[in-house]
């Protein structure tokens, strides 16, 4: 056993934002934190979301015992799924997440293979040589836990997600006192969340909300439609409180919102008060000044709850002069365009927008700022450093902040990447042999259409299929077509296609005469509805799905 190493293997998350998992081995076996997935860039086109490249597990599954799982937040849970569907191996997690992931599952029709252990904070669990205790720790969704994983040749304290909130909403506090208790009985390496480094001082409390939107409801004339993340509880039940306070009813709308405030609820996380909900089919013949509508959306994505509330065409909710749009939720870099259109469409309705910094906040960050990351460092007081979740930059950042324990213990911190390994073993750290790693682009979320090459997988779907570009001319001040839309295709139309292509113009004709001026005005949400309709037109004639770009000409 002497000379066996221990080995931390990231697989996703060093060095970008999303994809978190880590592996960590010692000898024969191996333990998995979190699995998670993240949105694609522009560039990726036709990509719905992108996911680790499990090759170096599943070349080891004989020796993979187990998948933990942090907290609920897609880009750590988001690819669950598609690790599940080559591993059988066991997982844990709080019931919430654990909720989540079953709600991934069902959609992959993989719920009743897989084998979910729930566990809480203060539990532990062993597999193989590692035995995990769960520490409770508070970040902007609820049930998350850091991972003290105890092994042969030491301790490694994994933060997940968090922020050092001393006085949380439901009350339950970070639980600093079993990471000074691991510090006091030495830790071998502390792996912790890079994500706020560059912020000075500490993140404020989630309660740092609540004055602004007690003040907003309070003062609003006619309806307040607050949008942020479904999976924010906490600033659920704070709307809900002042709701009730304020003698206003609460309508939830978005998928994603519906789903997880029925699950927080279920599970006793989310206390609604009685007869508060307000069904979304009522919400136009409610009394405006008695109305809290609380929507999904916050990022501007073309075809969620709030963009389509924003162009005026959600079949529940019509923004009116007068109302109140608070935007609860931070401004994800890379997303500012598309937000900064949903907001100009909101204000031209003659609402009152409120978002962005400001003080007391309608936004709290759920990760810890410098001086929170520096209490852990001074708590666990590691013998080697790893920052994980984040850039380089922040990584770097966070190895800078360790410095300081030089001399009180710290002997070394390693920057590391996606792929970059480390080893441990009874003579000391070092970097081992990179392993295969990078990002495997999922098509339409279905494991049969996984693809590990961007480039292939567009070379494959334009030999296979061919594309079709539908043209548009659209006029620039009245937001009507000027003529018939010329469709032009390669690769998919024989002779027996042209009648095809002909119906397909009138469906472009259909999708712009349903859509609002002001859809037809935003390039961005009028060419998504068009791809969309004229992809489920094609592939229902000719079980083909050929790559579809719109064109829209301004004259």
């Amino acid at each position: 056993m002497a000379d066996r190493k221990l080995q931390v293997v990231p697989l996703g998350g060093l060095g970008e934002f999303g994809m978190n998992s880590m592996a960590i081995r010692y000898g024969d076996d191996i333990i998995v934190i979190d699995a998670g997935m993240m949105f694609p860039d522009s560039e990726l086109m036709g990509v719905d979301i992108v996911t680790p490249d499990f090759t170096w597990l599943i070349e080891n599954r004989q020796h993979v015992r187990a998948l933990f799982l942090t907290h609920g937040h897609e880009d750590h849970i988001g690819a669950v799924p598609f690790l599940l569907s080559e591993l059988d191996i066991p997982v844990y997690g709080t019931a919430f997440t654990l909720a989540l992931v079953e709600r991934r599952l069902e959609e992959h029709e993989m719920l009743d293979s897989v084998k979910l252990h729930t566990i809480r904070a203060g539990d532990k669990v062993s597999a193989g040589p590692f035995s995990v205790e769960f520490i409770h720790v508070t970040h902007s969704i609820i049930s998350c836990v850091a991972m003290a994983i105890t092994t042969p040749l030491g301790v490694i304290i994994h933060t997940g997600d968090f922020k050092v909130d001393a006085t949380p909403t439901d009350n339950i506090p970070f639980d600093l006192h079993t990471f000074a208790e691991y510090g006091k009985r030495g830790v071998l390496l502390l792996m912790s969340d890079s994500t706020n480094v560059d912020r000075p001082g500490y993140t404020d409390s989630e309660r740092a909300v609540r004055p602004r939107l007690e003040e907003i409801m309070m003062r609003a004339d006619r309806r307040v439609v607050i949008a942020c993340f479904s999976s924010s509880i906490h600033r659920l039940q704070t709307i809900l409180d002042l709701a009730d306070e304020c003698g206003r009813k609460v309508a939830f709308l978005g998928r994603s919102m519906i789903s997880v405030t029925e699950i927080s609820h279920s599970l006793g996380h989310l206390r609604i008060p009685d007869n508060i909900l307000l069904r979304p089919q009522d919400i136009m013949q409610a009394s405006p000044h008695k109305v809290v509508v609380v929507v999904s959306g916050t990022q501007g994505e073309p075809m969620s709850a709030m963009s389509r509330v924003a162009v005026d065409n959600h079949k529940s909710l019509s923004i009116e002069k007068g109302d109140t749009v608070v935007l609860s939720s931070r401004i994800i870099p890379g997303n500012e365009k598309a937000i900064y259109r949903m907001i100009n469409h909101v204000a031209r309705r003659g609402a009152d927008v409120i978002y962005g910094p400001m003080n007391p906040p309608v936004h709290v960050s759920g990760h810890g700022n410098s001086e929170e990351l520096k209490l852990i460092l001074n708590l666990v007081r590691p013998r080697y450093f790893v920052p994980v979740h984040g850039e380089y930059r922040q990584l770097s950042k966070h190895a800078a902040l360790a410095q300081h324990l030089l001399h009180s213990g710290l002997e070394e911190t390693f920057i590391l990447e996606t792929g970059q390994t480390l080893e441990i073993d009874s003579i000391g750290a070092r970097k081992g042999k990179n392993v295969t790693v990078g990002r495997v682009c999922i098509d339409s979320g279905t494991l049969d259409e996984v693809v590990e090459d961007i480039v292939i997988r567009d070379r494959r779907h334009l030999a296979e299929d061919g594309f079709v570009i539908p043209i548009i001319a659209i006029n620039k001040h009245t937001g009507r077509a000027e003529g018939l839309p010329e469709i032009v295709s390669r690769g998919f139309a024989k002779d027996e296609g042209r009648d095809i292509l002909v119906d397909a113009r009138q469906v472009v004709l259909k999708t712009l005469d349903g859509s609002s001026a002001e859809e037809r005005t935003d390039m961005g949400v009028i060419q998504e509805k068009i791809r969309v309709d004229l992809k489920r037109f094609i592939n229902k004639q000719t079980q083909r799905r050929p790559l579809i770009m719109p064109v829209i000409l301004e004259v």
